[in-house]
């Protein structure tokens, strides 16, 4: 028996349908398989774990993952969704305040709440499908020399650690200074069954997430995936790139994002000149969700990451109310009117070079596209900065919400490298690796003014605010860094709303999120009194003065 406390079982159970298409657990009396006998039958049939694997893998895109169909909340639909929670608690995404916002929790910071729906959504995902991982291992013998069973348990690994690696950030502070602190608690396959499960240290649980990704990368090796929904050796290389990143491991976070990227290549300036991101054929994608019309089909297209943090789907939150994810004029005043991501927004006028020869299914083209309103809900105008980074399946205006997620890039790989070779000893080498990425694939004209590692340190921070804005990267990035989130500045007008214009001091525990409440009330190894409750919560105009080394 192993330890899973409330939440784990609870989700356990609805996920079944979802997670075990196999037959494994049961006779077909309908008796039960102990560990041991479904060991056995692993041993001979190793294929008959797939359909495991599969749900595993599809946890993180299905929509309703955690509170079911039945609740219709439209901010259930699996990773995604957690990508949009942390990037809206950041300083770059700028949300409407109204009636139709799902995510308002978030921009407000009033989702340190051990009882919010949302937040409890952000931390039960990834502990059911760390449950998922820890029962596909518990079914591979010790000892195998199987290929296939080898490559499930080096995927299961993986996953298991990407979870905690999408958890343990927001718990606590940054790695370096805090790991004696508690974090999160820790699930393995090789827990005995116990109701007290304390808080593990920031060192352990980034021990157990390199332990996982090092054994995952040995398990992995030889080992050629059937698409890119799937980990393999350079995956596992890439989450521990981005461990070694979190816990400044300098030169170990350099070497494992060349060897992660080897083989893959950026977008190139021509492909980025048009709305994109909608399928993992694209350049640079490493790992992505892979996404069918049956997964978010037209019927819940509200429920969606296009119909969400894209603009280009009618009828859905986005486009059919003009719940727009836009980006924080601070940051768009940074970018280059020279480098092509500039068009990834529309500006204060409403234009694009990105919608340039774009249609919106006849009825509008160009920047046309970002005045056009469609009645009955179909398509609201675009507000100042919205963004048109994310294009559509099946083109502009159509609502069959299959866009693909990305995952992992190469051009993240490309600046973990940057970053760390700089801050490892070498800051003219990092520079180097920065200028030439952003020169060759973004910007001619791009020349990074840094003379020192810290400089460089965050010359890279503003591309990848730039380069992953609405991938999920904000909040991660400020924590690791110890920043201070800084949405608004004296002497520039603002585009936040007026209860999302704040910023918010680094040394605020307020940053820090709360472990649900039903967690603390089944697990006595973490009662209320462990649970974060430091901090106190932003107010609108609070903290003008704060800046964060790119905002200044």
């Amino acid at each position: 028996m192993k330890l899973y406390n409330k939440i784990l079982s609870a989700l356990a159970m609805g996920s079944m349908v979802l997670a075990s298409c196999t037959d494994l657990d049961t006779f077909p009396q309908s008796g039960s398989f102990t560990e041991e006998q479904k060991q056995d039958v692993v041993s001979m049939l190793p294929e008959r774990l797939a359909a495991d694997i599969v749900g595993m893998y599809s946890n993180n895109l299905q929509q309703f993952t955690v509170f079911g169909s039945k609740s219709g909340r439209g901010d259930d639909f699996g990773y995604p969704a957690v990508c949009l929670s942390n990037d809206l608690n950041g300083p770059d995404m700028v949300a409407p305040n109204n009636g139709y916002n799902w995510f308002s929790t978030c921009s407000e910071y009033s989702d340190r709440s051990d009882t919010y729906a949302n937040p409890y959504m952000r931390w039960a995902l990834f502990y059911n499908q760390i449950k998922m991982a820890n029962d596909i291992l518990n079914s591979i013998p010790d000892g195998t020399t199987d290929p296939t069973l080898l490559s499930y348990r080096g995927q299961a690994k993986a996953i298991r650690a990407f979870d905690y690696l999408n958890v343990a950030p927001y718990f606590q502070f940054k790695y370096k200074g805090n790991e004696e602190k508690p974090c999160i608690p820790l699930v393995t396959e090789e827990m005995a069954a116990d109701p007290n499960n304390p808080r593990a240290t920031v060192q352990a649980v980034y021990d157990l997430i390199i332990r996982d990704l090092t054994d995952a990368i040995n398990d992995l090796e030889g080992y050629a995936r059937k698409d890119k929904s799937e980990i393999d050796q350079k995956i596992a290389y890439g989450l521990r790139a981005r461990a070694n990143l979190y816990m400044e491991n300098w030169q170990a976070a350099a070497d494992d994002a060349a060897k992660a990227m080897a083989g893959y290549t950026p977008y190139q300036r021509a492909e980025l000149t048009k709305p994109m991101f909608v399928s993992s054929d694209e350049s640079g994608w490493m790992w992505a969700l892979e996404i069918t019309e049956a997964d978010y089909n037209a019927d819940n297209s509200l429920i969606s990451w296009p119909g969400v943090i894209g603009s280009f789907c009618e009828g859905s939150y986005s486009a059919g109310v003009g719940m727009y994810k836009s980006i924080n004029v601070l940051l768009f005043n940074l970018i280059s009117d020279t480098d092509v991501r500039k068009g990834w927004w529309v500006d204060e006028n409403l234009h694009s070079d990105n919608l340039k020869g774009q249609s919106w299914r006849g009825l509008a083209s160009g920047d046309d596209i970002a005045t056009l309103t469609v009645a009955n809900q179909g398509k609201a105008a675009f507000l100042p900065y919205t963004n048109v980074k994310f294009g559509m399946y099946g083109g502009l205006g159509t609502n069959a919400a299959a866009n693909d997620w990305p995952l992992m890039r190469v051009e993240e790989m490309i600046l973990i490298q940057a970053e760390a070779t700089a801050m490892g000893g070498n800051p003219s080498d990092g520079k180097q690796i920065l200028e030439s990425f952003v020169k060759t694939y973004r910007d001619e004209q791009y020349s990074c003014k840094a003379s020192d590692a810290a400089g460089v340190q965050n010359a890279v921070w503003l591309q990848r605010r730039i380069e992953l804005w609405g991938e999920g990267f904000s909040m991660a990035d400020v924590m690791r860094l110890g920043r201070n989130v800084v949405r608004v500045k004296n002497g520039v007008a603002t585009n936040f709303p007026d209860a999302y214009a704040f910023n918010v001091a680094a040394d605020n525990g307020w940053l820090l999120m709360r472990i649900p409440q039903d967690e603390t009330n089944a697990n006595t190894g973490i009662p209320p009194a462990a649970n974060n409750s430091d901090g106190t919560m932003p107010k609108p105009g609070e903290g003008i003065g704060l800046t964060d080394g790119v905002i200044n």
